[in-house]
């Protein structure tokens, strides 16, 4: 087996699993979860109708590449949203959703043999794929901290110059995963210049962009980088898929789009791999990138959901409206004194409301301590009246006090 292999870490949801292990939650509460990130609203049926079109391709196999229309309706996409004009045949590529893409990616990127501990950098909170990504391809993460009083935006003047000397591939998200907070083009100038010092490349996890609250939606990596005058988008790849904009986490598709010479080689990796996506799958995935309705419609939810949630727990916990995503990071009370593990468990048992500990989705490090410690993340994906009972729930909870 591959050494490496020893060297990640349980993912959150069997940590949490652990954390419940011999808890029987009250009986008189139905169970409501706001651990996981999966959208549960419905999928529209012209995606799924598109689907069952589409079903005649399963007798070829697909290019790895994708056909031209599928690209196409990446590309166009992109124009609708951002403005941006791409080349569908050099800086686009399908991929069976952004989880896939993250890994993967970093096994094209990281050169270990390039230079002694060769550095792959996070967010920290972060989305586990970024480390195991990071682990597997013989690189050492570098976790750095997003900082509360910012909006959480991430410390990037806290990484010592030896560090970025190191460093061969920086993992952003935004809107993130679990704070919601979206890049500006200020800390995305610092990011560009840094990269253009020291020859990383930048991956912007950006599956979170079209559930937003404000008027503004949120900016994308390749824009800020039209906007910065980087119309080559050098070292840089966006990703980004429909499970969240669409409602279809199981049909596992995404695309990744930004320097044609990244893509290229990102390519090769992929036809090794096997990594094409289904003929089917492209037929839903090209109906989907079409249409903006469903995809109003779906943040509008979120947006009425996030309205009735925020202002009950606000009282009770130390949280906000997030920029944009569909979670809620909050500080638990300081009558738990940071336990935000104590917390989780204590909810689950007493109110059969599961949320996510902070700390399974941060790191202690050598220069920070885990800034998920103390907080809890509470994905509202679930329908709207299913959330505001859990909400409920939480208020009478923290009112109890009991521990």
């Amino acid at each position: 087996m591959n050494p490496l292999l020893a060297k990640l870490q349980p993912y959150p949801f069997e940590r949490l699993k652990q954390l419940f292990a011999g808890v029987t939650p009250a009986p008189e509460f139905a169970p409501i979860s706001l651990g996981i990130g999966e959208p549960k609203h419905a999928t529209p049926a012209f995606i799924k109708d598109a689907l069952s079109a589409g079903l005649g391709a399963l007798a070829a196999y697909p290019a790895t590449a994708g056909e031209l229309k599928l690209r196409t309706a990446f590309t166009h996409w992109l124009h609708r949203r951002y403005s941006l004009t791409l080349d569908p045949a050099t800086q686009v590529l399908p991929v069976n959703g952004s989880r896939e893409a993250l890994f993967s990616l970093a096994q094209t990127v990281v050169d270990a043999s390039a230079q002694p501990k060769p550095v792959v950098m996070s967010p920290n909170p972060f989305y586990q794929i970024y480390e195991g990504a990071a682990l597997l391809s013989g690189a050492e993460p570098y976790y750095v901290p997003s900082v509360p009083a910012r909006n959480f935006a991430v410390d990037w003047d806290s990484v010592p110059d030896d560090v970025w000397a190191r460093t061969q591939l920086v993992f952003v998200c935004s809107p993130g995963n679990p704070t919601g907070a979206v890049m500006s083009l200020d800390e995305w100038k610092k990011l560009f210049a840094l990269s253009d010092r020291h020859g990383f490349v930048i991956a912007a996890d950006e599956c979170y962009s079209e559930i937003y609250f404000r008027d503004e939606p949120p900016l994308s990596g390749l824009e800020a980088s039209m906007k910065l005058g980087r119309p080559d988008f050098k070292n840089l790849i966006a990703l980004t898929s429909l499970s969240k904009r669409s409602n279809v986490p199981g049909l596992r598709s995404g695309f990744v789009a930004g320097d044609a010479a990244l893509i290229k080689g990102f390519l090769l990796y992929r036809t090794y791999h096997g990594s094409a996506m289904s003929g089917a799958v492209a037929a839903a995935s090209i109906a989907a990138w079409g249409d903006e309705s469903h995809v109003v419609d779906n943040r509008a939810q979120y947006r009425a959901k996030f309205a009735a949630v925020t202002p009950l727990l606000e009282p009770v916990l130390d949280v906000r409206l997030p920029d944009a995503s569909f979670y809620l990071w909050a500080g638990v009370p300081e009558v738990w004194a940071g336990d935000d593990e104590a917390f989780a468990r204590a909810l689950y048992a007493q109110y059969n409301v599961t949320v996510l500990p902070g700390s399974y989705l941060a790191r202690d490090t050598d220069h920070s301590a885990n800034p998920g410690r103390g907080r809890i993340r509470m994905a509202l994906v679930a329908e709207t009246a299913e959330c505001v009972e859990a909400a409920q729930r939480i208020v009478r909870f923290v009112k109890d006090g009991r521990r």
